[in-house]
């Protein structure tokens, strides 16, 4: 039920990872007719690891009737914090279950024929004209929505319309490499140490973080899953504009793919492993052939709203990967659209979610920026 007569909307979507796909398969659930622009050629299936299910993604599978999707996962019995030599210093109890991003990606993007999900179209400009939203694709034409939402993540197009004066990312000086090999690819001591277990470790130039996922099509059956490892580091922004360049991306690029890596800087990552980490975590990244970089950066739009275009997840707000909570953010972002576009008229609505997701944005983003800072080298 709603609170006004349904108008059924045409709303163009950029980006069709998962926060593209929340609020796809939301919004055509509730009646409208939606499509994705992804400007990947080939899809995005298999290119996610694990994520932390937090209760609005709980919720959001809820309202799919998607349930099942946030069991697909597997748990780490405790958590364990090592010291260099690679002995267990501290042990927690607690439990916590990865969800399958790869799982969860199929399962939403199976709610989309392939004339609502469109491969290859990489969005250049998006506008707002009169009541309704222009969106250019790359040599393509120009098509016409009532309402165009960005889900581009943190490089986002849309973004620069939605907030033209403030759309850069802030470098906060340290970047993650990381790595998604089979649980296999361990040695057997080390396999011993991190499997069935959330494990850490720091110094003074590290925070390192390492747990199961599932396997790429969800297996969560032992010697079928993955070991997703996350290696936190001071890069300097010189440096880090040299890895790009190194690595064929644009100087300013945040990230880069597996296999963008040549294997001189490669070597050098394997070499600082050994030298700088627990023996059990440097075997899982040298049993990484294509380690991949992200650095960390700041940002939330000053608003997430402007004429008929609205933005969400990165697009609208980047936070830290500290606190675990990035795909539970753009499920709240989707839903809080969803439900204001049920009750009001677009205008309206877009308004009512700008007010209500840009709270909540910094309010996540300052918890990341004091998770941050309580990391070693993020010390003054």
């Amino acid at each position: 039920m709603t609170d006004r007569d349904f108008e059924r909307l045409r709303i163009g979507i950029v980006g069709g990872s998962l926060g593209g796909l929340f609020a796809a398969t939301l919004l055509k659930q509730d009646g409208h007719a939606v499509t994705v622009f992804e400007r990947s050629h080939s899809g995005l299936a298999r290119r996610g690891a694990g994520l932390v299910a937090q209760p609005d993604l709980y919720e959001l599978l809820l309202r799919l009737q998607l349930r099942d999707a946030a069991g697909v996962g597997v748990s780490a019995r405790e958590r364990i914090t090592l010291n260099r030599y690679g002995s267990v210093i501290q042990r927690d109890p607690t439990p916590q279950t990865q969800v399958s991003w790869d799982y969860l990606y199929e399962q939403l993007r199976a709610r989309l024929t392939g004339k609502e999900y469109l491969l290859g179209q990489q969005v250049r400009y998006v506008d707002t004209v009169g009541s309704h939203a222009l969106l250019e694709v790359e040599h393509g034409a120009a098509h016409e929505f009532d309402v165009i939402i960005g889900a581009d993540g943190a490089s986002s197009v849309v973004r620069r319309y939605v907030a033209p004066a403030d759309h850069d990312n802030h470098y906060v000086g340290y970047s993650t490499w990381r790595g998604l090999i089979p649980e296999t690819a361990l040695e057997a001591d080390s396999a011993l140490v991190l499997l069935e277990k959330f494990a850490f470790f720091n110094s003074t130039r590290a925070h390192m973080l390492g747990y199961l996922v599932p396997g790429p099509d969800g297996e969560t059956v032992v010697g079928r899953r993955r070991y997703n490892w996350v290696w936190y580091r001071p890069i300097s922004p010189a440096h880090l504009r040299q890895i790009m360049v190194a690595s064929g991306r644009p100087e300013a690029s945040l990230s880069t793919a597996p296999g963008d890596l040549p294997g001189d800087l490669r070597t050098l990552l394997v070499r600082d492993a050994n030298d700088e980490l627990p023996a059990p975590f440097a075997n899982a990244v040298v049993a990484e052939p294509e380690p991949f970089l992200q650095a960390i950066t700041d940002y939330v739009a000053p608003r997430f709203a402007r004429g008929r275009v609205v933005v969400l997840g990165d697009a609208a707000c980047v936070v830290r990967p500290h606190t675990a909570m990035g795909a539970s953010k753009a499920a709240g972002d989707a839903m809080a659209l969803s439900d204001a576009l049920r009750t009001h008229i677009p205008e309206v609505a877009l308004s009512v979610y700008d007010v209500a997701r840009t709270a909540e944005a910094r309010s996540i983003a300052e918890y990341g920026r004091r998770l941050g800072a309580s990391l070693p080298f993020s010390r003054p």
